[in-house]
Parts: C-alpha cells; structure tokens; sequence
C-alpha cells in the first residue's frame, strides 16, 4: 500500500491515496493559495511550484496555485490534473526524498491545518440541483400523492433537476439564518409571511466540472465523467412550508436560494476509483444518450448529526450511501448538456438528497420524521419534526479502504433566527 512520510492516522480522511485540493491562508493573515490535506497537514502547491517540484506538468510556472481559487486548475483539463496528482503522491511519498530530506522546503510546505483558515474552494458560476435518489424520491411522493403515484411519469425516463443559486453557496462552518417567505397553512384561505417553520436538510453529494463543453455541443455519457474535477459534501438547506406553497409550477425558489453549504475539501475522481460499484438496475432501460455500461455508482458511506442547543454532544441521526443514487453523476451530466447548454470551470452539481431503502437511511427530516407524523427522538428525550433555532448539522462522508480512508472531511452549519 502506498505509504507517505507524513504521518496519518488509518482512521483519517486524507491518506496519501485522497489528497483533496482546497484554498486556504494563514489564520496570521496572507493571500490564499491552493493546497492538499494530508493527515492533519495541509500541502502548500504554490511553494511547491516556486521550487520547481511541478516541472514535469504541464500546470508548471504558470501561478496556477498562488490563486484564491482551483478554477484556473479545474480548466486546465483531466490530464493535468492526472499529472498533477502523480507528482504530489510521488512528493509525499514515504520512500521519496526530495521533500522528505529537504528541511527548508518541508517546513515551508507544510503547514498543521489548524494554523491555516480554508476558503471556498471554487468560484462558482451555475449550480444545478437534480433528484436522483429513487428512495427519496419515492418517500416524498408516497407522502403527498400515496404509493400508487409517488413517482412522477417522467421519473425513471430522465434525471429531474432545476437550477439553483451559486451566489448563495456557504463554506461548511457558516451559519444559516432561518429564511423567511410565504405559506400557506392547510386551513387557511390565503398565504401568510413569516419565517420558515419547516426548515430541513438535504445529505447530498456534489461535483465540480473541470474543463467545460462548448455551448451547442452535448457531452456523451461515457465521457462525462472526463469532466468531473472532484466531489464534496453538500447540505442544500430546505423550507419546506414555503417550497409547498411556491413550487407549482416552476418548481423551488425562496424555499431553496437561501443558503447551499459545501464541504472545503474536493475530493479527485480518480482518488474514489476503487470504489466503484454497479448502480441500481435503471427499468425501463433508459435511451440511447442516457444508457451506460459497466460501474458507475460508489460506495461511499454518509452520515448526518445532530446537536441542538442543549445538548453536550452530537448524535448521529441518519447512515446512508452515493450508491443508493438512482442516476450516475454520467447521466446527470449528459442529460444536462444535450439540449446544448454548456457546462463551465467550476459549476456544481448535486445529487438530490441521497435516501436508502430503510428508515435509518433517509436523508432529510422530512422523511425521518415522516411529514410530522414520526418524530425523530433523540437519546436524551429531545424530540425534532423540523430543525429549530440553534441547532447544528454536520455530515461526513468516507470510502473505505484497506487500511485507510478517502474522506471528505465535515460540512457543518447551524441555524440561527430568522431576521426580526
């Protein structure tokens, strides 16, 4: 197994086999820069590239790193990123000197993640939601239309999604003010404002296009993933009493723009390819510019905790898996380009809450609590339908290896009270 000459503890989320880029600065202050995780390290690139550690590259020299975002690496395409990726491991390597042996540059280089302060990794330009969870999908259908039509004619036929706002897009450890908006209550004859009341989570994954298509020109399914640059954790924060009322018949709009938050770390395709696994069985077979062959779903465990306000501790409150998507990140992509629309350098695409098949595997509270019907009850008593004021989300992620982990670190965030 490949080994680094930085310690990393086996149960870590950054092993020499992940090495996640992000942008970070010195908490003492200075630009941002782009880095890798390591253990509990962070990997400086653009001292790396000052020294010529990258001149094998086709990124060398060119200050792609001594930047406040990946976006100008994310364009340079999967092949330089491949190149890059294999000249870090070879760096960080526990049987390579050139790092190892060289104080100075080492000293420079590496820096304990908690002396640095990470950034939002991506400048963000479109961000596009889709729905993709058959068990969720068919949770949330069977709450409002009963089983018999909880799926939508069109849903097994193409991967649903709408376009959400980037501008809205949080770092993981921002707060999130309860949103405010207009509902309509079950027995009331007109709307009425206020603040969410239904406020929820959503555990979705997250990617990051690379190099982009030109606008009229679709990108194939067995090539899509040649465009994905890495993944993260996202929580697409959710009103739901508000989306009910405003969603027909463009879908979600206030219920949703209010705040998307995203893990720090993107985590390369390439570091999750022994994870691969066959997907669920897609019936009835999907058309010729959606059908793939071969694995394209990964196993990579999730997990969401809850802590409120008066409570010492975290709980886990729900475990579930990317394999449980029912559309690959593939045919999201290639269903979004073959109309024409052009994918661009940092744009993100989420999945859509990722459910199970049981109930300790739903992905937002919406399902756990049932509508209200089920409350989720906690160890101590504490009961919670929806969130409330002050309560804190965190979700993790991880792919388990033999011997270490390829993880994504935690996207936090916690709810504060809507504006007066």
């Amino acid at each position: 197994m490949l080994r680094s000459f930085v310690e990393v503890a086996p149960e870590s989320h950054f092993p020499i086999q992940n090495l996640p880029y992000g942008v970070f600065r010195s908490r003492n202050g200075g630009t941002p820069r782009i880095g890798v995780a390591i253990g509990q390290y962070v990997l400086d690139l653009a001292v790396l590239d000052q020294a010529g550690c990258f001149g094998r590259t086709e990124a060398a020299g060119k200050g792609i790193f001594d930047q406040a975002s990946l976006n100008a690496f994310m364009a340079l395409g999967r092949p330089v990123w491949q190149q890059v990726r294999a000249e870090i491991q070879r760096l960080l390597s526990a049987d390579e000197p050139e790092l190892r042996d060289n104080v100075g540059l080492r000293t420079a280089a590496l820096l304990p993640q908690k002396d640095v302060e990470l950034l939002l990794p991506v400048e963000i330009g479109d961000y596009t939601d889709f729905y993709a969870s058959r068990d969720h999908a068919f949770n949330v259908g069977t709450m409002f239309r009963g089983k018999e039509n909880a799926l939508m004619p069109n849903w097994h036929h193409l991967p649903v999604g709408y376009h959400g706002r980037a501008s809205s897009i949080v770092l993981s450890g921002t707060d999130v003010r309860r949103p405010q908006g207009q509902m309509k209550p079950p027995d009331a004859a007109a709307p009425v404002f206020g603040p969410s009341r239904q406020l929820d989570f959503e555990l979705e994954i997250g990617w990051f296009m690379g190099a982009g298509n030109p606008l009229g020109t679709p990108i194939p399914v067995e090539r899509a993933e040649e465009h994905i640059f890495g993944l993260v954790l996202v929580n697409d924060w959710s009103a739901r009493d508000i989306q009910a009322w405003e969603y027909q018949p463009l879908g979600p709009f206030l219920a949703k723009n209010f705040a998307t938050s995203i893990s720090p770390w993107v985590v390369p395709l390439d570091a999750l390819e022994p994870f691969r696994i066959r997907g669920s069985r897609q019936e009835p077979e999907p058309l010729a510019y959606l059908k793939q062959e071969g694995a394209h779903a990964f196993d990579i465990k999730l997990e969401v905790h809850l802590q409120c306000d008066d409570m010492e501790r975290a709980e886990r409150i729900t475990e579930s898996n990317v394999k449980y998507l029912y559309w690959s990140m593939a045919q999201q992509i290639a269903h979004h380009t073959v109309g024409g629309c052009n994918l661009r350098a940092g744009d993100l695409l989420a999945s859509g809450t990722i459910s199970g098949p049981d109930k300790a595997s739903r992905g937002c509270m919406l399902e756990l609590a049932w509508r209200g019907a089920e409350p989720l009850e906690l160890s101590d008593g504490v009961k919670r339908v929806w969130l409330e004021d002050g309560d804190r989300l965190t979700m993790t992620g991880y792919a388990q290896g033999d011997g270490y982990r390829i993880g994504f670190g935690e996207v936090t965030g916690r709810v504060l009270p809507s504006l007066k």
